[in-house]
């Protein structure tokens, strides 16, 4: 094993920028965790298991506008409530 010596100043300045890193990740996923913490999200086979649909049907209902959804990483999810508010209707 490779022992090496910096200096306490130097180890200091590099505890800063990794807070500051640290920061910085957690403000850019902020936004989009308490999106996801505030409602219950479903995706495409749960939502088809819920609603007992196939996934033409629910293609259908998206087309149509019935059901709106977000997009993230090229997968689709639905709030829980908005799910909920079709079966009722």
């Amino acid at each position: 094993m490779e022992v090496i010596a910096i200096q306490k100043s130097a180890l200091d300045r590099m505890k800063n920028e990794l807070k500051e890193l640290l920061e910085l990740a957690e403000n850019a996923t902020r936004k989009y965790t308490s999106i996801f913490k505030e409602e219950k999200w479903l995706d495409n086979q749960e939502v088809c298991l819920m609603m007992n649909i196939t996934k033409r049907t629910l293609q259908t209902y998206k087309d149509k506008g019935l059901l709106p959804y977000s997009k993230l990483n090229r997968k689709n999810y639905y709030k829980l409530s908005d799910v909920q508010a079709l079966l009722e209707a």
